[in-house]
């Protein structure tokens, strides 16, 4: 039989996450990296099933996990050019007008950020900073693509100076939390 102490089951740190201190990344994203006010880490689900018994039916667990959409809000800079990315790369998704348009947008990835990269899909990572501002942790979101992009409302009737927002959605592949041990450990296998 295992025992524990009262002082064993003590945390050793007592500082509380800020939900501040982050630092939101995408690389086909420069241009809204600096305006991001806000992000989340998804909701993660596993669904269950039962066993039906006579007297009570039993749960197991599930083997499909569900996670949440990951939402990035941010502030749109004068010329739109952050929302128009996010717009352009929908837009590609989606294919409105014919596939010239999706093909257009894979080239200018390749021109912009390198031939590996003229994919539709993107990697991103949200950095989180501890109590003394340093590197804590990375949830790292595998195949990135935006679902959805609010719609920007032009107001004349606000007083005082208000910022344009926009909220954009993202579906994914899967994320990973990692310590910041695990990204070192990773940065040197590289």
């Amino acid at each position: 039989m295992t025992t524990t102490s009262a002082f064993g089951r003590q945390p050793t740190k007592l500082d509380y996450a800020s939900p501040t201190q982050f630092k939101f990344s995408i690389v086909k994203l420069p241009k809204v990296e600096f305006f991001v006010s806000s992000v989340n880490i998804p909701g993660i689900s596993l669904g269950s099933d039962e066993q039906a018994t006579p007297l009570l039916d039993l749960p197991y667990p599930g083997d499909k996990l569900t996670y949440g959409d990951l939402n990035m809000t941010f502030l749109v800079d004068e010329n739109l050019e952050n929302y128009l990315i996010l717009h352009n790369w929908i837009r590609a998704l989606g294919t409105p007008d014919d596939t010239l348009e999706r093909r257009s947008y894979k080239l200018k990835m390749q021109q912009e950020f390198g031939k590996d990269n003229n994919d539709l899909y993107a990697d991103g990572t949200l950095m989180v900073l501890n109590s003394n501002f340093n590197h804590n942790f990375d949830v790292v979101f595998e195949d990135l693509m935006p679902i959805g992009l609010n719609a920007l409302e032009f107001n004349a009737t606000v007083d005082g100076t208000e910022y344009a927002m926009a909220q954009v959605s993202f579906r994914y592949l899967a994320y990973e939390i990692r310590t910041k041990e695990d990204t070192k450990r990773n940065k040197q296998l590289d």
